[in-house]
């Protein structure tokens, strides 16, 4: 044992400085160390492994004079020979090494961490109280999910293939009328409570009433038995209600189809009574092929022979910014358009946003245009006064384009027409009044290809524009304008009550609050446009002056001045002030619905 002990001095020493520090480094005494290193000489047994190496790693880490700080040089009993086979390493290690000991050595080279202790009795204690925690490793954050762009959504349409506007729809409107008014003489209906909630089957003493309505409106046959139960019958009923009124076909009685059910009979009557004289006089070229739009519906009707073809959800003009009513032809497709920015949103909009905000041209491509087409910088205009409408705006094509991508021309002194728009979430909402006055189009690049059927496509005669010629067409992002082969016939009309040729009576709202009667206080303004009735009464204000009787007695010879008197009234008073307003009630009766034009 001695011998062995002194043939090997320079192997001791060096396995002790190295076992040295590494156990210091682990925070073991050197008196336990030198324990340590001598029992397992005595024995010529290995020394435990130093904390932070693999068993793999003891030859190379034997051969180093100076191990790396934090990581001890393991010993090996047979002296400086040649390093252990990597299968016999597992064998050399300590009888407590667990198995994840592996990849606490991997964590500790990585982090300069010591690992577990060496099998002395005394050691692993130590170690263990010695030994520091690793700080925990910070994980990258992930990268933000991107948001998916919701489904493109619409609206419910009817489905109905009657359209709302066919050759007999103002005498079958005016028909209408008159039935209703029949209704409103007779007393009208009920109105059902507020809070009437009725589900199927379910007994309410309000069922009585609700069927009196239907019954009234043709909704309900004639011939169904009473009953206080909201039975399947009646629940058919409610649903051609809804229909009739453009809402969704649920045969529940919500909030909108009982405000519509409590709508007064009067004021239906006055609403097919108006749009009747609306549609009086109207020379609209109905054939084969016409488009419709009814603006209190927001809907456009593709009309083929008779039926309704496609039937299209809308986005009309807003209350303040109406929709005008036109009757006229489709003439051109116009692929990616550029867009001219009217005066009065240029007044209204463009420059109150130019004075916060400098760049908001730049951003959505419009560009100023002086005159000769020269474009204008900006920055040479004063935004604090108006002197921008006096210049041309212009936005480029694109699909940021407030045209979108197609714009359906249609000549009209109005310079409305229809178009696509890049903010299609209006279209999946049930209330679309929302635009400045033109027709947004849901679905427009199929509206358009039954515009273009019968028109040679791209490649000429043979060729039709499909949804693939339509879309490689407005792809190659050049201003491309389409003729129809023969110009379609359309018409923009406001028609909040309708009938149809099959007996029914449809309705809408008001939404320009043209059906309902001029307020009181307009009757006292002096217009002679208006109403005929205001010249009669202006004149005894005129005649205050009562001198006048008390001159006709002293005038005795009234036999003289009868004559003169007589033909004055008769050329001046009924003929010139009675016939005026005559022309000016019929006027909007002749111009089919000109009242919704001049009111924009």
């Amino acid at each position: 044992m001695p011998a062995r002990l002194t043939l090997s001095p320079p192997r001791l020493s060096g396995r002790l400085s190295a076992g040295l520090g590494a156990r210091l480094g682990t925070g073991l005494s050197p008196l336990a160390l030198l324990g340590a290193l001598g029992a397992a000489a005595a024995q010529g047994l290995p020394p435990a492994t130093v904390p932070g190496t693999l068993p793999g790693q003891a030859s190379a880490q034997a051969a180093a004079p100076s191990p790396r700080p934090g990581a001890g040089q393991p010993a090996s009993g047979q002296g400086a020979g040649p390093a252990p086979a990597p299968a016999a390493a597992p064998a050399q290690a300590p009888v407590n090494s667990a198995p994840a000991n592996s990849t606490l050595a991997n964590s500790t080279l990585a982090n300069s961490t010591p690992a577990n202790s060496a099998p002395a009795s005394s050691a692993p204690s130590e170690s263990a109280v010695a030994q520091p925690a690793s700080p925990p490793v910070a994980e990258a954050p992930a990268p933000p999910k991107k948001r998916e762009p919701a489904p493109l959504v619409y609206a419910r349409v009817s489905t109905d293939p009657v359209p709302t506007v066919a050759p007999g729809t103002f005498l079958d409107t005016l028909r209408m009328a008159e039935r209703y008014q029949a209704f409103v003489e007779a007393g009208g209906w009920e109105s059902l409570p507020a809070d009437l909630v009725l589900k199927p089957g379910a007994r309410n003493p309000a069922v009585p009433s609700l069927r009196h309505h239907l019954t009234l409106t043709g909704d309900l046959p004639a011939d169904a038995p009473p009953s206080d139960r909201f039975d399947p019958p009646l629940v058919a009923a409610v649903k051609a209600f809804q229909a009739r009124h453009g809402l969704p076909e649920t045969g529940i009685l919500g909030r909108q189809t009982l405000a519509a059910l409590n709508v007064p009979a009067s004021v239906r009557q006055r609403q097919l009574a108006a749009s009747a004289n609306r549609l009086m006089g109207s020379n609209f070229p109905f054939g084969d092929r016409y488009v419709i739009v009814n603006i209190p519906s927001a809907t456009v009707e593709a009309v083929e022979k008779g039926q309704v073809a496609r039937r299209y959800v809308a986005v009309v003009g807003s209350p303040d910014k109406a929709t005008p009513a036109v009757e006229t032809r489709i003439t051109d497709i116009n692929f990616n358009p550029t867009w001219t920015v009217p005066v009065s949103v240029v007044k209204n909009e463009i420059i109150p946003k130019m004075r916060k905000d400098a760049g908001w041209l730049a951003r959505n491509h419009i560009r100023i245009l002086g005159p000769g087409g020269v474009e204008v910088n900006p920055t040479a205009i004063d935004w604090k006064g108006e002197k921008a409408v006096n210049y041309t705006l212009r936005q480029d094509s694109g699909f940021d384009n407030s045209l979108g991508q197609v714009r359906i021309d249609m000549p009209n002194r109005h310079a409305v027409y229809m178009h696509d728009t890049p903010a299609k979430s209006f279209f999946a909402r049930e209330v679309r009044f929302h635009s400045h006055g033109c027709v947004r189009v849901g679905q427009v690049k199929e509206f358009v290809g039954w515009l273009l059927e019968g028109t040679p496509g791209p490649n000429g005669p043979g060729s039709s524009w499909g949804p693939i010629e339509i879309e490689t067409g407005i792809a190659a992002g050049d201003r491309r304008d389409i003729k129809p082969v023969k110009p379609i016939p359309v018409a923009f009309l406001y028609l909040t009550g309708y009938a149809t040729p099959d007996g029914r009576a449809h309705f809408r709202d008001d939404i320009y609050n043209l059906d309902s009667p001029a307020p009181p206080a307009a009757a006292a303004v002096p217009d002679v446009q208006t109403t005929g009735a205001i010249t009669p009464r202006a004149a005894p204000p005129r005649a205050v002056p009562a001198p006048a009787p008390a001159r006709a007695p002293e005038a005795a010879p009234k036999p003289l001045a009868s004559k003169p008197p007589a033909p004055k009234p008769l050329v001046s008073k009924p003929e010139t002030r009675i016939p005026a307003p005559q022309p000016a009630a019929r006027e909007p009766a002749m111009l089919p619905p000109g009242l919704v034009g001049p009111r924009a």
